[in-house]
């Protein structure tokens, strides 16, 4: 049993916690905003008081007791403020408000996260706004970060959390089971129909939203360190989650199998002073065999029993990767032909620029630099540091010495990672030598 007196609360402890806390007052309470507003509270509250006190043995407890109070406590002050007393007492029972004893009508931890996943995810809101504001609830990222993982400016982002926010308070069921189909007469077949196109939706929020979390975690968008291990391994244990719940659909195994390739390189990633070690450079024997043995038999098996979708084609490519013996054995017109496949699917500019450099490996630099050039007018893309990143690798691959060195000055100018930047101006100096 862990001894509260030598363990106080940690960053990485309340991050991974914040999900699992809003999960079960939302399970128990509903009302989103007030309960993300208890959550934060309960978790300042950690801050302050365990370096002082000792870390309680049951921190997960504590926390929920704490939240529910905050909540119960607000929710009592607003009925009262509003003289709405039957309204308030028809939320929920009055005994409901009170959190059990530790160990009573307690949900496990994967359970409250996966619930409070699948739960924003709701159908009735927006795409863009029901994906932020899952990556805000469960992988506790902040606006900003969440508007540089999908590509959008904050102020955007943060009208869109806002307005999901919103939805979700004027709701009638806020936190209900997948919607009913809009037309109540419709047929039993139509119903069904209705409901499974509804889980689909949902489901592939979910996906994305677990795709999202482990970039950040496996690539930082801003900060001093390149990797966020934290929010890549909460990442790869729901998508197990799901993966339990779901374990014959393919894209639930692609997108398993795609984090389990790409994190088993994790510990080449950096050196010892944290710099930015590229694949090309990485020392292959640091790699987590183990994990790359699990995520080859999971997509190869999703591959061959499954419709085609965009995660196994990215867990197939990262495989090639993976399997390689070295940078120069990389079979890149086998990525190639799968990026082929995966922009017919997902034409996005992310994809795009992927499969750029995987025409530059196979067809050289030159035709590469042209499908740069199309991509220059993407909104999602432009001025971003990827690009100007990929442009200058190219650049250096085609001989242009200089416009490489410009663009791996200007990448470095636009990323908010230091590792990355540092990177890139190490690029950058190294073509002036």
């Amino acid at each position: 049993m862990t001894d509260p007196a030598t363990e106080p609360a940690s960053d990485d402890l309340l991050r991974r916690m914040a999900p699992q806390v809003l999960g079960a007052l939302l399970r128990r309470y509903g009302h989103f905003d007030a309960a993300e507003d208890a959550v934060q509270e309960a978790l300042l509250a950690a801050a302050r008081q365990w370096p002082e006190e000792g870390r309680p043995r049951n921190p997960r407890g504590w926390l929920i007791r704490v939240a529910s109070r905050r909540l119960t406590d607000q929710l009592r002050s607003e009925a009262a403020r509003r003289r709405r007393e039957e309204t308030a007492a028809a939320l929920t029972p009055r005994d409901a408000f009170v959190a059990p004893p530790p160990g009573e009508d307690r949900a496990p931890a994967e359970e409250d996260t996966l619930t409070l996943l699948f739960l924003c995810c709701r159908a009735d809101l927006p795409a863009a706004g029901r994906i932020a504001l899952t990556l805000r609830a469960v992988g506790g990222l902040t606006t900003a970060e969440i508007a540089r993982a999908l590509l959008v400016p904050e102020a955007t982002m943060a009208q869109r959390i806002s307005r999901a926010k919103r939805r979700i308070r004027t709701s009638a069921s806020p936190f209900g089971s997948p919607a009913d189909p809009a037309d109540p007469a419709a047929g039993e077949q139509e119903q069904e129909q209705a409901g499974e196109r509804e889980r689909a939706a949902r489901l592939a929020d979910v996906l994305h939203v677990l795709y999202l979390i482990f970039n950040e975690g496996y690539t930082a968008t801003s900060g001093r360190e390149l990797q966020r291990a934290d929010l890549a391994t909460e990442a790869i244990r729901l998508t197990r989650a799901v993966h339990a719940l779901l374990p014959d659909d393919g894209e639930v195994a692609g997108l398993l199998a795609l984090m389990l390739l790409t994190d088993a390189r994790r510990a080449a990633r950096t050196g010892p002073d944290g710099s930015l070690i590229p694949l090309a450079e990485q020392d292959r024997t640091r790699w987590d065999r183990d994990a790359i043995a699990e995520g080859v038999a999971l997509v190869s098996d999703a591959l061959t029993r499954t419709p085609l979708g965009p995660y196994q084609l990215r867990a197939a490519i990262a495989a090639v990767h993976d399997e390689a013996a070295g940078d120069e054995d990389t079979d890149w017109a086998e990525i190639l032909a799968l990026y082929e496949v995966l922009v017919r699917l997902v034409p996005g500019p992310v994809e795009r620029l992927g499969h750029a450099v995987a025409v530059a490996m196979v067809h050289g630099p030159r035709r590469a630099l042209d499908l740069l050039a199309a991509l220059d007018d993407d909104d999602h893309l432009a001025g971003h540091h990827r690009l100007e990143a990929v442009r200058a690798h190219l650049l250096e691959m085609a001989g242009d010495r200089a416009a490489a060195r410009a663009a791996y000055a200007k990448a470095a100018g636009l990323t908010l990672s230091t590792p990355e930047r540092r990177y890139l101006l190490s690029r950058a100096a190294r073509i002036a030598e």
